[in-house]
């Protein structure tokens, strides 16, 4: 029952396998880019020359690549230019303070050093707990207070202040430009790439997952007894990625232009696909518990129900693999022309599907039919919100016009 066209749970099973196998083959690819990325900032310690330029402050290097580079090229870049801004503002506060606390002189050397460490300290802290602000420049105000103090601190002791923080800054810089050279010239890793396919991929799961739960509502209970229930795996995944597509959002927007991401693409698009998809997983899920209830519609109702279900199952596994793969191949959703005429047609049947209103709904029956329909719209009417937000998507990101088969 209900075979969606080139899907079966194979197909899913040899998709999710190539994928796992790919994702490993990138982390062997990254392990050996950060390997490479340390070789090359300790040739500043291991040759001479270089070494006599840059001296003990080669370990600021070699500590920039090691916390900065990441596995995607957007969370290098975040928290390269974090790591930059944080130094730079962190610094050059810290010398002014240094400074004029230099000026001073005596017991208000002191003070003035005590006082601005708590009032910049204070202040980045609290600017870290602002949520837009933790969420992009987080590791930046944690490198402004680590730098500030050490600066300030230091200038208590040191007279050449200015040139300890030019020279520490300066190997910070060839740290982060080895980061960077390797990170996005050798192999990039896109959170972009990443996040725009694991969003279309959620399509497929969800379909997969809801012809499943169709299924197993229509066996007959010693089938259900004999046979393994439909597998909601996939759902779950799609249930537990928020912080996930949120982290792979953030650094998309750090990404520079590559492919057909551009630099103000509407990634916030995909947040937004990706909160509908997650309440679409957990009403699948939900489904699945009617199908699981002992309380089950009589063998008749069930024959009734059995032809319409059958063909909105079908739909809805088109509706969704046919959102999915306008996300994957960036095509236009024409989901006015193509996808609304069949939702209505969708809602229209469960309409009919419902139990009169002159039966009783104390009767288990029509109470585990009901509850089961009821599910379904709720489904239904989110996939035409999710068919809206898809649309909207192709055109900020200028998605392809689809060519239509003649």
């Amino acid at each position: 029952m209900m075979k969606g066209k080139g899907f079966s749970f194979p197909s899913l099973f040899s998709f999710l396998k190539e994928n796992k196998c790919k994702y490993d083959r990138r982390k062997i690819i990254h392990s050996i880019k950060v390997g490479f990325s340390l070789v090359l900032v300790s040739l500043l310690y291991l040759l001479d020359p270089l070494f006599k330029q840059v001296g003990e402050n080669a370990m600021w290097a070699i500590m920039t690549v090691v916390v900065v580079f990441e596995f995607f090229a957007g969370a290098t870049l975040s928290k390269g230019i974090n790591r930059g801004i944080g130094t730079v503002i962190g610094g050059g506060l810290g010398c002014l303070a240094a400074i004029l606390a230099d000026e001073i002189g005596g017991i208000g050397n002191a003070i003035v050093v005590g006082s601005s460490v708590f009032i910049f300290g204070a202040a980045a802290t609290y600017a870290r707990l602002v949520p837009k602000i933790k969420r992009r420049y987080d590791y930046g105000a944690l490198i402004f207070i680590l730098t500030f103090n050490l600066v300030v601190v230091s200038g208590v002791r040191a007279e050449k202040v200015m040139d300890l923080a030019w020279e520490r800054l300066s190997t910070i810089g060839m740290g982060f430009g080895v980061c960077i050279f390797i990170s996005l010239l050798i192999f990039p890793m896109w959170a972009s790439d990443e996040l725009h396919y694991s969003t279309a991929s959620k399509f497929d799961k969800l379909a997969y997952s809801i012809e499943g739960c169709l299924e197993e509502y229509f066996k007959m209970t010693s089938e259900k007894e004999n046979k393994t229930s439909a597998n909601v795996e996939p759902c779950k995944s799609v249930l537990h990625s928020k912080s996930n597509d949120e982290s792979l959002a953030n650094f998309a927007k750090w990404e520079p232009w590559h492919g057909k991401f551009g630099l103000a693409y509407p990634w916030e698009k995909y947040i937004e696909i990706g909160e509908i998809l997650r309440e679409m997983a957990a009403t699948i899920i939900a489904l699945k518990g009617c199908a699981q209830s002992p309380k089950q519609p009589s063998p008749m109702q069930r024959q009734e129900m059995y032809k319409p279900c059958e063909i909105l199952g079908l739909s809805l596994v088109w509706v969704l693999r046919e959102l999915g793969e306008s996300i994957e191949k960036m095509n236009k959703c024409r989901a006015k022309i193509l996808i609304t005429p069949k939702l209505q047609f969708i809602k229209l049947q469960l309409n009919l599907m419902q139990p009169s209103s002159k039966i009783q709904v104390e009767n288990d029956n029509n109470l585990a039919t009901s509850s089961f329909i009821f599910l379904l719209m709720e489904f239904v009417e989110k996939v035409e919100i999710l068919a809206k937000k898809v649309e909207e998507l192709g055109e900020f990101a200028n998605f392809e016009t689809k060519k239509l088969d003649v």
